[in-house]
């Protein structure tokens, strides 16, 4: 059963300072508890996506509901994820990741 989410749109587009960062609610937060992966734009959500599995000292649980908070933020933002658990990120990546560009890997959706 799908983690309850506690993602809410707050939008604020471009890098965050690290005092914009603390101002934001903890429901901007893929992880609200730890105040982890801002949520507030397409970009923010990539970007969490690319490294949820980077994010340390966090439960399984946490990572439940971090990964309910980012598919709600990328439905909101008009992105797709096709992973379903978050188990399965990074294993085949099927949401476009940009790094793999860097490594002259390029994959095309149709």
């Amino acid at each position: 059963m799908p983690a309850k989410t506690t993602w809410e749109p707050h939008e604020q587009h471009g890098k965050l300072s690290t005092h914009e960062q603390d101002k934001l609610p903890d429901s901007a937060f893929a992880f609200p508890k730890q105040r982890k992966e801002p949520l507030t734009d397409a970009s923010h959500v990539k970007n969490a996506l690319a490294r949820f599995d980077q994010v340390e000292g966090v439960s399984d649980e946490d990572r439940d509901l971090a990964f309910a908070n980012i598919r709600k933020a990328a439905a909101h933002f008009g992105i797709e994820i096709e992973e379903s658990r978050w188990q399965d990120l990074g294993k085949r990546p099927h949401t476009h990741n940009p790094s793999h560009e860097e490594s002259g890997r390029h994959e095309h959706h149709a």
